[in-house]
């Protein structure tokens, strides 16, 4: 390619609403363009380098069997009807209506597609195991496009779908597909961590992330020191320490609470630290069922955590409207005297401490003296608390590092959550019975993966591909323009060409300054100079990235 004839050069400057290196070298060298917001132009050199991306996710696909196949993109809702899952992931979902008033859902994941397609083909057990995987493009109606391609509306996922016979051969394949993950993120310079995380809309029994630690990362994950365990918030598991085992029970009394509604303003009011405190807080399931949820006081629920506990689809906090309509008050909210009345659901560390202090369900009063078992219970105790820094791991007692980072991979154990949910979704056994699809489901976002290349592999002056994602193998650069320096430069184009190198020509008719700035901002591994210095002596130059030294080699 030559650099004079390439659609999206680069460009000196971007929006203040640009907030990341990657991001903004993406934008300035000519990789990308913003259409609306969290919708992105892939110019040229942007697909040479998602092409190179694709072909290594391509590579270890096929290595495991699985086939490459393409599902429509508008999928009709009547299939997402079946699994219930239009309730459970209408915050993001994006619909259209054809002339004829089918309605369609605009796919963000492709579950149901894909058992649709694949029950229609009444497959028998020796058939199996069978893994189809696609690359197409995925909508998702975010509250909030950010970051780039690190959070778009509109991106290009590759997903693979794999139908087993037993949950033994499902969990085998898992872990199969896992290794590929991890060798895709190695061959791309990606540091990814396994993190076991909440399968969330998804369904299923468990999955895993692949994060790259990152500052710009959303997804905040726990990490023993001594890497015995790594586990994303929404499920991470700790100890809960017993705070005062060794201070008496003691009688229960109601007082005059001067306080304010929060939990700090009864660590004020009361001079005591929050973990003597009972959190309790009113959610509303999807089925419009009260719930009232109990903690300790310096800890916060996990919702995804509820969520799993209760077998619900989604939850919301409840209004003060619905929090008064119960008999309680907004500060003041607790558990005595609910049960019976509303569901309770506890965290563990309910029982790690003596002689709580918890609202009296009236304004400005509190009880103090509570204890688990002896003044209340919960109709299911469970771990529904958010592990936090310093927090021990509950398998090995090692201390947890909070961490943040960019979640490029996903893969799911579904079982047949799937297939219990849709009509048909079976296979005929070796003894001749109809039986459910064991499923799991992975999925690498393309576009995510490119802008967190970008994000880890660059310095001030630009970016830095690696060799398996660069858009070129080497940029050639002419400086001047004398007739023997343009002469060997095109010569030497020619024959890189036909060795089957992929190669950026500048022969722009500008400053060598410029040539190197955009050589810089582009970050291809290597380049080759050929100027009227070197041409006379038979020689060109080769540099590699930001090498602070060169070699001369003969032309």
């Amino acid at each position: 390619m030559r650099y004079s004839q390439l659609f999206g050069r680069s460009i000196r400057s971007v929006s203040q609403d640009v907030r990341s290196r990657g991001h903004e070298y993406l934008i300035r060298g000519g990789f990308i363009r913003e259409s609306s917001a969290g919708r992105f132009y892939m110019l040229p050199l942007g697909m040479r380098v998602q092409e190179k991306v694709v072909s290594v996710i391509k590579e270890e696909m096929e290595s495991l069997g699985c086939q490459q196949m393409l599902a429509p993109v508008l999928h009709p809702r009547e299939l997402w009807e079946e699994t219930r899952r239009t309730a459970s992931v209408s915050f993001e979902l994006m619909q259209v209506k054809d002339r004829n008033d089918r309605c369609f859902v605009l796919g963000g994941t492709a579950e149901e597609m894909m058992v649709a397609v694949v029950r229609g083909f009444t497959l028998s057990e020796r058939d199996l195991p069978l893994c189809v995987y696609q690359f197409s493009t995925k909508f998702r109606d975010e509250m909030r496009a950010r970051g780039g391609l690190l959070r778009a509306r509109e991106f290009l996922m590759k997903d693979a779908y794999s139908f087993h016979s037993s949950r033994d051969d499902c969990e085998r394949f898992y872990e199969r597909m896992s290794g590929a993950y991890s060798r895709i993120f190695e061959r791309l310079e990606l540091h990814a961590l396994r993190v076991a995380a909440d399968n969330g809309y998804m369904g299923g029994d468990y999955c895993h992330e692949f994060i790259v630690e990152h500052p710009l990362g959303e997804s905040r994950y726990l990490s023993a020191e001594d890497s015995s365990y790594c586990a994303h918030e929404d499920i991470a598991s700790f100890i809960r320490e017993e705070m005062n085992s060794d201070e008496a029970v003691a009688e229960r009394y109601e007082a005059e609470a001067l306080r304010g509604p929060s939990i700090e303003d009864g660590v004020r009011h009361y001079g005591q630290p929050a973990w003597r405190q009972i959190k309790s807080v009113v959610y509303v399931t999807d089925t419009d069922e009260k719930i009232l949820v109990c903690i300790r006081g310096d800890l916060d629920i996990s919702e995804a955590k509820l969520i799993r506990e209760l077998q619900c689809s989604t939850l919301r906090l409840a209004t003060a409207e619905e929090i008064t309509a119960m008999g309680t008050h907004v500060g003041f909210v607790s558990p005595l005297g609910f049960q019976g009345r509303v569901r309770i659901i506890g965290d563990t560390s309910l029982r790690s401490v003596r002689n709580f202090t918890t609202g009296a369900n009236a304004w400005r009063r509190d009880v103090l003296n509570v204890n688990y078992s002896r003044d209340f219970s919960a109709d299911i105790l469970a771990d529904i608390g958010i592990a936090q820094e310093g927090h021990r791991a509950v398998a090995t007692g090692a201390v947890l590092r909070e961490k943040r980072g960019i979640e490029v991979g996903n893969i799911f154990s579904l079982g047949t959550w799937y297939s219990e949910r849709m009509r048909d979704a079976t296979f005929t056994s070796s003894d001749g019975a109809r039986e459910k699809y064991h499923m799991a489901c992975y999925g690498i976002g393309v576009g995510r993966t490119l802008a967190t290349i970008a994000e880890v592999h660059h310095d001030q002056s630009g970016l830095l591909w690696p060799k398996s994602a660069a858009p070129f193998d080497i940029h050639l650069i002419q400086i001047g323009s004398d007739e023997a320096s343009e002469r060997s430069a095109n010569e030497l184009y020619s024959q890189l060409l036909a060795a089957g190198k992929r190669v950026l020509f500048d022969d722009r008719d500008v400053s060598a300054g410029i040539k190197f700035a955009d050589a810089d901002l582009l970050g291809v591994p290597e380049r080759q100079i050929i100027s009227k210095k070197l041409v006379s002596s038979g020689c060109s130059e080769t540099q590699l990235y930001r090498a602070s030294n060169s070699s001369v080699v003969k032309l």
